[in-house]
């Protein structure tokens, strides 16, 4: 048995909503979700059996705030996400793109090991990404490099990659 936390913070989208997953007996919480208001696929408030719990995620929110504040190019985090293996594998290959870089779907594909005939599936698996901005799905571009599906909005994908000082191809 484990224990669902949540909390909020603020971030130039508005209101993050974070929650985590406490194990039984105590120990760090695993970071499950981070998401935006307006967010698709995603839980506008957090579900009656979760636990307000500020201090259980005081680290992923103070990185969160550092990397908004330009100080972080990468996380340190206890995640747990849930998922099926081939998205787990997906979130996975999201990790390996490195900061102020970006692939296509096709190059994602083939970071995740899977076929480039599997690019639809590894879209959906992105647009499933439970941590936003923690699992880089904005350093995602479509195949002719052009800013294509962001559950936060292509908007905010833009200003995450400005953040991270432009969009070059990795």
């Amino acid at each position: 048995m484990s224990t669902t936390v949540f909390t909020y913070m603020e971030s130039p989208f508005g209101r993050l909503m974070l929650s985590g997953i406490v194990p039984d007996g105590g120990g760090p919480a695993g970071l499950a979700t981070v998401t935006a208001p307006g967010q698709r696929y995603a839980l506008a408030e957090p579900a009656d059996d979760w636990v307000y719990d500020p201090e259980a995620l005081g680290e992923p929110v103070t990185q969160l705030t550092e990397y908004f504040a330009g100080k972080r190019t990468g996380f340190d985090l206890t995640l747990a996400p849930v998922g099926t293996e081939f998205r787990r594998r997906v979130w996975a290959a999201l990790d390996k793109i490195p900061y102020g870089e970006t692939v296509t779907y096709g190059q994602l594909a083939d970071l995740a090991g899977e076929s480039p005939r599997a690019v639809r599936a590894v879209g959906g698996a992105v647009g499933a990404n439970p941590l936003l901005i923690i699992r880089p799905c904005h350093r995602v571009l479509g195949a002719n490099g052009t800013l294509t599906g962001f559950a936060a909005g292509v908007e905010r994908k833009r200003w995450l990659l400005d953040l991270e000082g432009g969009a070059s191809l990795f």
